[in-house]
């Protein structure tokens, strides 16, 4: 494990979004573009065509020449050992495109009615039902497509009942799953749909009852007529029929754009993989094996294209899972209440439920089972509009992925925390993130980034694909270049500090290397209640940080969906899990209601010797087994709990081996769904089970295990030095220190003992991070200090030689009389200059410097904007971007005429403000420019070219270059 923390292996190297545009791609560009990836450090990819603010391009989606350009794309990943992902449709909302009928998209069960007097004899019309959501792809959509939607319609039933007194279930089109908004986007998205044991009780003539419910299907003719007479008396006659439920491929290549494919129906998805995985399949032929590299999965991102409620056979699948017929409750469906609201909300779960197990058998477990056969694994990135409970669609996927955006961003935090408890539980070891997604990405770098970047790897991930190297097909004078309109941290090889981006990947890759080892170690295992939609959020208070980037506490936890819960067993009174993760104790949701499987499964652990913190259901949710599913309810809880009153103090109730902890105002005390976290903390620390890891002040940590060691990753999450003690839970050996921004390995000989746990004196540069490893057969060593002390030797100041490279606006070589921030130079060469500067600079050492045994020289440059590589007597003596921005040069300097060349890249923004106050000759309405289509002169003035403005001629500039100061320093221990 030491050495490949060195030299990590190509698996752990971090990936990247790879967006193409519309038709814009080059086979020379993807070339440039991969073999730019392998020089600095870019392991994977994910192949995504999207159609973002940008002209179109001459190659058509999936024309010949299209697919053709893809197999390159392919076989240039095999070539050079980079693996690929293709998203399973055009855009990145799903799976779907111009070759899917309406019949076989997306859809929903939409109604219409008309009111009859039954002493009155006239023919019933009934009018077509319109679409019960607007059409999705409306910014994008054509004319042809639009008018598709609007013309498919199939009946499916028509009932009549007699009208009803005025009254309307709440939040039904939520509930019936008509529309299910984007949760990161949108205020106000429930987290999930609560599932009650009592519900109002409306006036009695708002009730329709289900045995006056008439099936009229078989009279309604070809022009809307029913051919029945009503009895005496006021009667509704509803209409049902399925349309489309508007979700369009977005945001797809214009060519790509088509309907979303039915989600519940293997026929209608296998249509949509035969047109877009097959045909690619075939193209790129057999994999190369010898290569790690090539297409090595398939993927499913973020859930976009909205809820469905209906297929052509969604009627016996139903019927098939939930054992009754759902044809009287039709009505429902359009908010008007069947025998009582309880019984109306009954059937609405049992829709969703219905809806739920469909997208995850015949979707997603469908696609991965397709994956499979073609030597694929499938990533799902299951969150945000998605109708399904997040963790039960994620728990399908190979690798499970989330999301979180640089600050400034949506919050899909809580994302994280989803696909690393997916990973954890189910033995899994890669977590994916589609990293750093940003707007305005152009003042990122990776300084910027380190404190989020340990914030995501502490929360779990541990492969990131950076949002988003776009595909660069145009000349390579024209930068920046290609982006996706105002998105993406801009992770591409027309970045200013892209020959510098190695350094950054390989720390980032040692430490996704060692947080794939072992099993993660967590305390507490919230479930989640049954159901759908449903988005685990853990308790706040399990939290500490900030909203955007919060951090767990000391006792560490995962979140577990019902369906996993069936694969756990007990062991030595820990709940676990095949995959090897292990909890002291599993915490129920404060949720009324319980299928009596799950109960019986809960009963089990319990019986076993597991501890379970929750209260007792009141009854069973659906309709499935109604009314005696309630009384199995009553009775297993009774068996379990002892009573189902609430005790008013906190309550240890023995059952078998295990125990159940409920009542009081500590458990009964809710934070989003789960007791507040001190209470759970406090039930563990009496059990005798000490803190996972503690400092002061606090340090964010994960900890991962085997038999033979623990690993703890532990990040300064402030800008300030920090000396603290931490404490660990381990008693497997001596500390070590592995440091991931230089690979170097050391032991740290000052620590303490006690009851099997480990406390070692840290300290931590800004945002620093670095590993503490605990190793059964690591002796205490013999040195005497954890950490070395520093010493000034000297400073290098004066006169500096700057060279700026003309192409770019820079004067050439030019001198600095002291160091200072390239914005505050009076030539606009300068101030406006973005890319890579070298300062130059010959020094001494003070005639008396000597190293003894153990002592190093390093150089520290201070203060950088924004990276800076380092040449002293013409060796490379390596690259910084993160404190403590400093390099060992003991072996290459020399007592006298040391020369020093240090290389300076700062951001693409000072050249992108300094060309706005000239002409603008960029991309006008949407058309390229006429000198870039000719081949001809550009006549601004301007240096860069970017396919989307980011900024304009009044924003502020950014500090750059190399400021200072400059210093020598020995360190020994």
């Amino acid at each position: 494990m030491k050495a490949q923390f060195l030299h990590p292996p190509e698996d752990a190297r971090p990936g990247v979004y790879w967006y193409f545009m519309d038709g814009n791609l080059s086979k020379e560009g993807m070339t440039a573009d991969l073999e730019s990836m392998k020089q600095e450090g870019i392991g994977s990819v994910l192949f995504l065509e999207v159609n973002v603010g940008i002209p179109r391009g001459k190659v058509d989606f999936l024309s010949e020449e299209w697919k053709t350009l893809f197999a390159h794309a392919v076989h240039e990943c095999e070539r050079l050992g980079i693996e690929m992902t293709l998203g399973v449709g055009p855009g990145w909302t799903g799976s779907g495109g111009p070759w899917v009928k309406p019949s076989q998209s997306m859809q929903h069960l939409v109604s219409s009615s008309v009111e009859v007097d039954g002493s009155v004899k006239k023919p019933i019309v009934l009018p077509v039902p319109l679409p019960k959501r607007p059409f999705f792809g409306e910014d994008v959509f054509t004319p042809e497509l639009e008018k598709e939607w609007m013309d498919f319609y199939e009946d499916v039933a028509v009932l009549a009942f007699p009208l009803p007194d005025p009254y309307t279930l709440a939040d039904v089109d939520e509930k019936a799953l008509y529309y299910r908004a984007p949760y990161t986007s949108q205020a106000g998205v429930k987290e999930y749909l609560p599932c009650k044991a009592n519900y109002p009780v409306p006036p009695e003539g708002a009730v329709i009852e289900k045995n006056r419910i008439i099936d009229l299907t078989g009279k309604l003719d070809a022009d809307g007529k029913v051919l029945w007479q009503a009895p005496p008396g006021k009667w509704v006659v509803m209409r049902f029929g399925r349309r489309n439920n508007g979700a369009a491929t977005r945001p797809a290549p214009l060519p790509g754009l088509g309907f979303e494919c039915d989600k519940f129906d293997t026929t209608a998805f296998n249509a949509h993989l035969k047109e877009f995985t097959g045909t690619l399949l075939q193209k790129i032929g057999p994999r190369n094996k010898s290569s790690p590299g090539g297409l090595t999965m398939l993927h499913m991102d973020s859930w976009e294209m909205g809820a469905q409620n209906w297929s052509v056979g969604f009627r016996n699948e139903f019927k098939k899972r939930r054992g009754y017929d759902p044809l009287l409750f039709y009505p429902v469906y359009a908010g008007k209440i069947v025998e009582s609201v309880e019984i109306s909300e009954r059937f609405l779960w049992d829709l969703r439920q219905t809806s739920q197990e469909l997208i995850v058998e015949n979707h997603a477990k469908h696609l991965k089972r397709y994956s499979h056969r073609n030597g694929l694994g499938l990533s799902i990135e299951p969150y945000d509009m998605n109708p399904t409970a997040d963790l039960e669609l994620g728990a399908v996927a190979d690798v499970p992925m989330c999301e979180f955006w640089s600050p400034g961003g949506y919050n899909a935090s809580f994302s994280c925390i989803q696909a690393a408890s997916l990973a954890h539980v189910n033995g899994q070891a890669v977590v994916a993130a589609e990293a750093f997604t940003a707007v305005d990405g152009w003042r990122q770098h990776p300084a910027s980034m380190k404190n989020q970047g340990d914030w995501a790897l502490a929360a779990g991930v541990n492969k990131f694909f950076y949002h988003t190297f776009q595909h660069q097909p145009l000349d390579d004078k024209l930068k920046p270049g290609m982006t996706m309109g105002p998105y993406g941290v801009q992770w591409n090889r027309n970045q200013t500090w892209w020959p510098m981006a190695d350094a950054y990947h390989i720390y980032v890759s040692r430490c996704q290397y060692v947080l794939r080892q072992g099993n993660a170690v967590a305390d507490i295992l919230y479930l989640t209640p049954e159901g759908a939609p449903h988005i685990f959020r853990a308790p706040a208070s399990a939290l500490s940080g900030d909203v955007f980037l919060p951090d767990r506490k000391a006792y560490n936890f995962d979140g577990c969906s019902p369906g996993q819960l069936y694969m756990a067993s007990v062991k030595d009174h820990k709940i676990t899990f095949p995959g090897g993760a292990s909890y002291h104790v599993l915490v129920l949701p404060a949720w009324e209601t319980m299928t009596p499987a799950l109960l019986k499964k809960i009963t089990s652990l319990v019986e076993a010797g597991a501890t379970v913190v929750g209260s007792p259901p009141q009854k069973a949710p659906g309709l499935s087994g109604y009314p005696q599913c309630d009384a199995v309810i009553r009775s297993l809880a009774s068996e379990l709990w002892g009573s189902s009153d609430i005790p008013a103090t906190q309550t240890v109730r023995r059952y078998g081996n295990g125990k159940i902890i409920w009542g009081g105002e500590g458990t009964s005390r809710t934070d989003n769904l789960y007791p507040v976290y001190d209470v759970t903390a406090a039930l563990l620390a009496a059990a005798g089970i000490p803190e996972d890891f503690k400092s002061d002040p606090a340090i964010r940590y994960t900890h991962r295990a085997s038999d033979a060691w623990d690993i703890y990753f532990v990040s300064n999450r402030t800008d300030k030095r920090i000396q603290t003690n931490g404490m660990f839970r381990t008693a497997k050996g001596a500390p070590s220190l592995w440091d991931p921004l230089t690979g170097k390995t050391y032991d740290l000989p000052e620590f303490s003992e006690r009851e099997n746990q480990i406390t070692v004196p840290l300290q931590f540069e800004p945002y620093q991070s670095f590993f503490i490893v605990f190793e059964k057969s690591n002796k205490k060593p013999v040195q005497s200090n954890n950490f070395p002390s520093v010493t000034l030797v000297t400073t290098i100041d004066g006169r500096w030689t700057v060279s700026f490279d003309k192409a770019w606006g820079g004067p050439g070589t030019t001198s600095f009389d002291r160091l200072e921030d390239w914005t505050l130079r009076p030539e606009n060469g300068i101030r406006y200059y973005s890319g890579i500067a070298v300062y130059t600079k010959t020094f001494d050492l003070p005639v008396n410097t000597k190293l003894q045994k153990g002592e190093k020289l390093f150089l520290n440059l201070g203060e950088v904007s924004a990276l800076a590589r380092i040449r002293i007597n013409g060796n490379e003596v390596g690259t910084v971007w993160t404190a403590p921005w400093k390099v060992d040069i003991s072996e290459v300097v020399k007592q006298r005429q040391n020369l020093l060349e240090i290389e300076v890249a700062n951001l693409w923004p000072n050249r992108l403000i300094g060309d706005e106050q000239l002409r603008d000759d960029g991309i006008q309405h949407d058309q390229w420019p006429e000198w870039l289509l000719n081949n001809t002169r550009r006549t601004s003035g301007r240096y860069t070219f970017s396919t989307f403005k980011h900024f304009s001629k009044g924003d502020p500039l950014l500090k750059s270059g190399l400021i200072g100061p400059v210093i020598i320093e020995q360190s020994h221990f």
